[in-house]
């Protein structure tokens, strides 16, 4: 497979763990307007491979490359170019969601807390804005979660099973959320349980143990 020009690729990926060899020559493709469900049972190596996809772990064999490059060597641009969430939000929690934001974004760019707070509203966490998030619901620290994937203003989305600990309301919301980013050029790479819903092609990728 040669690496996509405008997009990313995974290239012949192999990742053991110990003696237990968990990605064995994983291949993808994402380009601009689409989006990959990422499927598979509990440990396939959806997780790892996201993580290696990142940067964050380093393959024993194959390339990850962006826009034809390996992403080791154009390691600052990728990574201004991509937003990840992992499974865990990871926010501080003695911070509020708002200041939670305002650090994680603002290690990417400038950012106004009037832009931070219409992120918020669009997760449907505006009014638990300036609120510490040690006091938030799992469903409430993922909308603030997907709210600090919206602030970065990356292009590629990776994210870890972001509808976990989400209502009803919430699973709706971010897919039509993901639906909106696809629609306007960005790329995707999902990692669900569940089959994506939204209203256009999902394409599908899955591990096997």
């Amino acid at each position: 497979m040669n690496s996509v020009r405008d997009g990313l690729s995974v290239e012949k990926v192999h990742l053991w763990r110990g003696d237990r060899h968990v990605l064995k020559g994983v291949d993808l493709e994402l380009r601009p307007s689409e989006l990959l469900h990422l499927s598979g049972p509990n440990g396939a190596g959806k997780t790892t491979l996201l993580r290696v996809i990142t940067g964050l772990l380093r393959p024993e064999q194959g390339v990850v490359a962006w826009r034809g490059n390996s992403i080791v060597k154009i390691r600052a641009n990728y990574h201004a170019a991509l937003a990840y969430a992992a499974h865990d939000p990871a926010l501080k929690s003695d911070l509020t969601a708002l200041e939670n934001l305002s650090f994680s974004v603002g290690l990417r760019r400038r950012v106004t807390a009037t832009e931070l707070r219409a992120s918020l509203e669009r997760t449907g966490a505006g009014r638990y804005a300036d609120l510490p998030a040690r006091i938030l619901s799992a469903g409430q620290r993922r909308r603030v979660a997907m709210a600090r994937i919206l602030a970065a203003g990356a292009s590629l989305w990776l994210l870890d099973e972001p509808f976990a600990n989400l209502d009803a309301a919430g699973s709706e919301l971010t897919s039509q959320l993901l639906a909106e980013h696809v629609r306007q050029g960005g790329m995707a790479l999902v990692v669900a349980h569940h089959e994506l819903q939204l209203g256009g092609e999902v394409r599908r990728l899955e591990l096997a143990e």
